[in-house]
């Protein structure tokens, strides 16, 4: 099951194993460089169905890093393009992860310590729902008002149209690990007591606009994927219940698939890691909303990946670390499970027997 093909609107994808977002922090004022084309372009050579570059911002402030991706602008936009088509073209579907840092935001890259920047280091102010800092070393970000919180809905509605012209089959928006979407949804980071707050409705109100806005701007074929922490593992936070309701909602939207993670709200949450711990989750909104799921961490073995498809936990895995180690895990899951799939031309003298 892992190897057979899954259509999503339109698009067919060969198998269903995705390459799972991951910020690289190499991009020179937000344009991706020869980096991103050869670190994404060797995951379509080795057998992803789905290549998803790393959370890009839809504005200059919603970087974590200043090394961080953007698509706000067309020079981003034309970098993108050669790097869609060369995924493409060894057949799997580009995809870009659409995103906003929110007040994670204006920090040094994770082999620099990932500290907040000083002034002098270039920072610049965070925004969130609310003035409350993610950790006791981040500065107090700016609450957003209304009318920017509206205009950043119309931000990603522009990104979501750069992303076609650059030859993008697939938008994924990032609502997960803490950053701005996620901060409206999870009443730890969003304190509001206005239209943008408080209630189920109101927490939510800015994420669906922005699901909304998304999928009016990408084409009604391809599909738009949102990646969502499944609960904050805090007690009082975003829970599964929740996300079951969200994902109702992102149906009704048009969102075609939610991946599904967990934590990142808050940094002193106890997060029970283990392989497959948040399995259940995508198992779960897929029963419970109907909806196409993504499983995503710890997937590392190709009976793990097999099983959670197979059982009808996940429509697809989403593999992160595991593929940064091995570009060509698909290639090798597929001889291990006795699947006989396509090797790129240029490599076919290297394809091994079948496994016996």
């Amino acid at each position: 099951m892992l190897f057979s093909p899954l259509k999503l609107r339109s698009l067919e994808l060969r198998n269903r194993i995705f390459v799972s977002p991951m910020c690289q922090y190499s991009a020179e004022d937000g344009v991706p460089t020869d980096w991103h084309l050869v670190h994404l372009g060797s995951r379509a050579v080795g057998g992803a169905a789905v290549v998803l570059a790393e959370k890009t911002a839809v504005v200059p402030e919603g970087r974590i890093t200043p090394g961080c991706t953007g698509i706000w602008n067309d020079a981003q936009r034309r970098a993108w393009a050669p790097i869609a088509a060369f995924i493409a073209a060894h057949g799997a579907a580009p995809g870009i992860q659409l995103g906003h840092a929110g007040r994670k935001a204006s920090c040094a890259p994770p082999w620099l310590g990932g500290k907040p920047l000083a002034a002098a280091e270039g920072a610049w102010t965070a925004v969130a729902p609310s003035a409350l800092p993610f950790a006791p070393e981040h500065p107090a970000p700016h609450a957003l008002a209304p009318k920017e919180i509206e205009a950043l809905v119309v931000r990603y509605a522009e990104a979501a149209r750069r992303a076609v012209d650059a030859g993008f089959q697939v938008v994924e928006i990032h609502a997960a690990h803490g950053y701005l979407l996620h901060q409206f949804l999870s009443p730890l980071s969003n304190h509001r007591d206005d239209a943008y707050g408080g209630t189920f409705d109101g927490r939510t109100r800015f994420p669906l606009a922005v699901a909304r806005a998304v999928r009016e701007a990408f084409p009604a074929h391809l599909p738009v994927f949102v990646r969502i922490s499944a609960t904050d593992w805090v007690e009082g936070g975003w829970d599964l219940p929740q996300s079951v309701a969200f994902a109702r909602c992102l149906k009704e939207a048009g969102v075609d698939l939610v991946d599904c993670s967990s934590g990142g709200a808050v940094p002193d949450a106890k997060v029970p890691v283990a392989p497959g711990y948040q399995v259940p989750f995508a198992a779960a909104i897929r029963r419970e909303a109907g909806i196409a799921t993504g499983a995503v961490g710890l997937i590392t073995e190709p009976e793990q990946a097999e099983q959670i498809v197979a059982s009808g936990a996940a429509d697809a895995v989403l593999l992160a670390r595991e593929l940064l180690r091995d570009p060509y895990w698909p290639l090798h899951a597929a001889r291990a499970l006795g699947v006989d799939v396509a090797w790129p031309q240029q490599y076919l003298r290297a394809k091994p027997a079948p496994a016996k």
